[in-house]
């Protein structure tokens, strides 16, 4: 069998479908055994060269760019994806669309539907590619993979689709993210700027994730004498949400760090006081995980799949109530019973989560996708 993966958003994107890309590429070349496995993708500029672990299995297409091409298939439906990549028994393209394609079973992952849930926090270009192109992409696929059953029900019940071809595949977290101890972890924090104690959240600074919210409850915490620290690009509407940041009363002790590398993360999360999320809706969310991994306690809305993926291992709130999460991030803080316990339970619940398992259910995809 020959499969060929679409690693474009592993060169567009650092975070978000880039990592899940570069990661999950990673993890297929080491099991592919006797298959064939293809890594495609439009590289004009060069850039496959920032993933050297991945470029012996690349296949770059250097005549066009990438996004002449995508905006061909969007006005024109040409040229087929394959008469590019060349021919395959499975494509998997990991980012919500299925391009023109000729021959060969397609095979794409639908992560969420928060463009559908949400159309008022999705970027307006996006959300005119994505709903134009979504329902024509599941009813051509062989299969749809997703990131958990919450979404693979929502993809069923939202795009009418027969819930059996939709494979709900967890994310994993990276062997990286492990307990960094202080002596390790301080250098890095002071070159980010970083000073304990403090209260940390990581994302895409987006009206979906709720961050107005967080700096709400860093307000009311006045007994807690350090920082929120707001790690994350900005994206879609990001100027209210800096604007709230800034006119803060307690502005002075908020820091925001626009850029994060992936190798500074283990130690951002491990110096935390608490992991805090309050997103609205989730396909999955790594960030929770990583932290739990990291042995910082977390805090996190039951928004989207976040009940399913963060439940089990963090302090989950099923509303939006400023008292309730106020009490709950002081006890984390206050209480070293509970705050241990917490610990405890994500670092266990963390554990379960491998990318190496993410690819071997994938690869079980794509045989199912071509049988």
């Amino acid at each position: 069998m020959k499969v060929c993966f679409d690693i474009q958003p592993a060169l567009a994107q650092r975070a978000g479908v880039g990592r899940y890309t570069r990661e999950l590429a990673k993890r297929l070349i080491a099991q592919r055994g006797d298959d064939e496995l293809q890594l495609f993708c439009f590289d004009f500029r060069g850039r496959t060269q920032h993933l050297p672990e991945l470029m012996p299995f690349v296949t770059p297409f250097r005549m066009v760019p990438g996004r002449v091409v995508s905006a061909s298939w969007r006005f024109l439906g040409w040229p087929p994806f394959d008469s590019m990549a060349g021919t395959s028994d499975v494509y998997h393209f990991p980012n919500f669309v299925i391009p023109p394609l000729r021959k060969g079973r397609a095979v794409v992952t639908i992560h969420d539907l928060s463009f559908m849930r949400f159309p008022e926090c999705a970027e307006p270009a996006n959300l005119r590619n994505l709903a134009g192109s979504i329902h024509d992409t599941v009813k051509r696929a062989h299969a749809i993979i997703t990131d958990s059953a919450f979404c693979a029900d929502e993809i069923a019940n939202l795009l009418r689709v027969d819930r059996s071809r939709v494979h709900p595949i967890p994310l994993g977290v990276d062997e990286s993210f492990v307990p960094v101890p202080a002596e390790k972890a301080d250098p890095i924090l002071r070159r980010l700027g970083v000073t304990r104690p403090y209260l940390l959240t990581v994302g895409t600074i987006e009206p979906r994730k709720n961050i107005p919210f967080l700096v709400e409850i860093f307000e009311s915490l006045r007994d807690f004498d350090g920082n929120l620290v707001i790690a994350g690009m900005a994206g879609w509407k990001y100027e209210p949400i800096l604007t709230r940041m800034r006119s803060s009363p307690r502005a002075g002790s908020i820091l925001w760090l626009e850029y994060a590398s992936d190798a500074d993360l283990p130690a951002l999360y491990s110096g935390a006081s608490a992991f805090i999320t309050a997103s609205f809706y989730e396909g999955f969310g790594l960030p929770p995980l990583e932290a739990m991994a990291c042995g910082t306690p977390v805090i996190s809305s039951a928004g989207g799949s976040l009940a399913e993926i963060a439940g089990p291992g963090a302090a989950l709130m099923n509303d939006f109530s400023l008292e309730a999460w106020t009490g709950e991030l002081r006890s984390i803080l206050q209480d070293s019973d509970r705050r241990r316990s917490l610990v405890e339970r994500g670092l266990n619940h963390a554990r379960s989560f491998s990318w190496d398992e993410t690819a071997r259910l994938t690869w079980r995809v794509y045989r199912e996708a071509a049988a």
